[in-house]
């Protein structure tokens, strides 16, 4: 195809997706569940224009899906703004590490006995589904820095903190397939692999977001100085975070997560606090002439007024972060799409997929939260809406780029992007409904 036509249905494929925007939010459907229609109508069985090879353009894919993971892992951290203080960050971070080991373990188990798997692919399998996904969870996901429902409080956090999580199970699982060192009795995997890479992630991220974060704000506050490219600011941190995390033998994921987070407490710390929305309208807001001067220039008073500027910049990079996550979710789930017709699940992938969805993520979830304070309800609807996604394709990627032996790599890859699939299609589905429900019970018992 040439990149005429590749030019022409992306356009039509972004420009149908605006117009449909409203329509979308009123049917049972989500934009994922289009983009995947139309990656299987871009593959083999289609058009055969887009033709990803799990293996051969392993390595490509690997390198997509990690940007598509990093920027909605940023964009996670910009949107946790409760105090760290706050009692609900025990739910995400429950979920996020207790529930998600519980569900590598039943996903081992699952694989082993139902699927034939040898104990080290059946834990690289539960790694690689384990974690729940930051980009396709939208709906669910907070709505602002300063939401305080449970319900999307949780969700929110346990897909940010569990794609970083993930990481020492698929190392334990490329350790006893025999292509990755784990140590005399694994201490070299409990070492760096968990205890050091997970603190030195969080550590680094946390520190670059805040140093980074006050830096920007000092000096549009005091010097007028640094003001604009605040989506430079945003992609920098994002590389600044991931690198040096990388280099550190950190997790890059977490380290991007936590400096998303940090660089939210700068709102808070730098004067009083401040919803972005006082910082004034979006550059989007307003004709481009008349009127909107005096927009443009309430905002760049906005940008260098010591009360406002931290949220003038939050705002600025969480809009631009947000919209690159939209893109990034529709390049990679066309891919997904069109690699569908190239892996042919073993026997018994539907079984599993019926026990990872209704058995496994409910009981994780439950042994989970144990004695927390969310009620039966939002019990419910945490243990369903356990969306794999793209998260799922980057450790798939990572796992072969990084000697996943050829044996176990066909029926992995077809496990995985049918857990995808059918999780794209399921919670695409229930989500809008079921979330309307829960407002309209939730307003009923406030």
């Amino acid at each position: 195809m040439t990149f005429a036509i590749w030019s022409l249905v992306i356009g039509v494929l972004l420009i149908a997706m605006v117009l449909s925007g409203t329509l979308l939010k009123r049917l049972p459907l989500s934009t994922a569940m289009l983009y995947l229609a139309a990656g299987l109508l871009l593959g083999p069985l289609g058009w055969a224009a887009l033709t990803p090879r799990p293996l051969e353009d392993a390595a490509l894919l690997e390198r997509a899906a990690e940007v598509a993971v990093l920027i909605s892992l940023f964009s996670v951290g910009l949107k946790l703004g409760l105090p760290l203080s706050n009692r609900h960050w025990l739910l995400p971070l429950r979920l996020a590490f207790v529930s998600m080991t519980v569900t590598v373990g039943l996903i081992a188990l699952a694989a082993a006995w139902g699927l034939g798997l040898p104990p080290g692919a059946a834990i690289l399998l539960g790694a690689i589904l384990a974690p729940t996904d930051p980009v396709l969870a939208s709906s669910v996901q907070v709505e602002s820095s300063g939401d305080r429902d449970r319900l999307r409080f949780s969700l929110t956090g346990e897909g940010g903190f569990n794609d970083g999580a993930a990481f020492p199970f698929v190392m334990l699982g490329l350790g006893l397939l025999g292509v990755h060192d784990l140590g005399t009795w694994g201490w070299r995997w409990l070492v760096l692999d968990v205890l050091w890479a997970t603190a030195a992630g969080l550590l680094i991220g946390g520190l670059l977001g805040l140093l980074i974060g006050r830096l920007v704000v000092f000096l549009r506050a005091r010097h007028q100085e640094s003001v604009g490219l605040d989506e430079f600011l945003a992609l920098g941190l994002i590389g600044l975070a991931y690198g040096t995390a990388v280099l550190c033998h950190g997790y890059g994921f977490l380290a991007v997560l936590a400096a998303g987070i940090a660089l939210q407490r700068v709102k808070e710390s730098s004067g009083r606090a401040h919803d972005p929305a006082e910082a004034g309208p979006t550059p989007t807001d307003g004709p481009a002439d008349g009127p909107a001067n005096d927009r443009c220039l309430a905002r760049s008073g906005d940008a260098t007024h010591p009360d406002h500027a931290s949220a003038y910049m939050m705002q600025a990079v969480r809009g631009f972060n947000e919209q690159m996550e939209r893109i990034a979710e529709l390049a990679i789930v066309l891919v997904v799409g069109a690699m569908l017709p190239l892996a042919a699940p073993p026997a018994g992938t539907v079984a599993f997929l019926a026990l990872l969805f209704l058995v496994i993520r409910p009981a994780s979830v439950w042994l989970g939260l144990l004695g927390a304070p969310v009620s039966a309800d939002q019990r419910v609807m945490i243990a369903w809406f356990g969306i794999r996604g793209i998260g799922s394709v980057y450790y798939l990627m990572f796992a072969i780029n990084h000697g996943l032996p050829r044996a176990f790599v066909e029926p992995i890859v077809a496990i995985t992007l049918a857990a995808v699939t059918a999780s794209i299609i399921v919670h695409g589905i229930s989500v809008r409904p079921m979330m309307r429900q829960y407002w309209r019970r939730k307003v009923a018992q406030d």
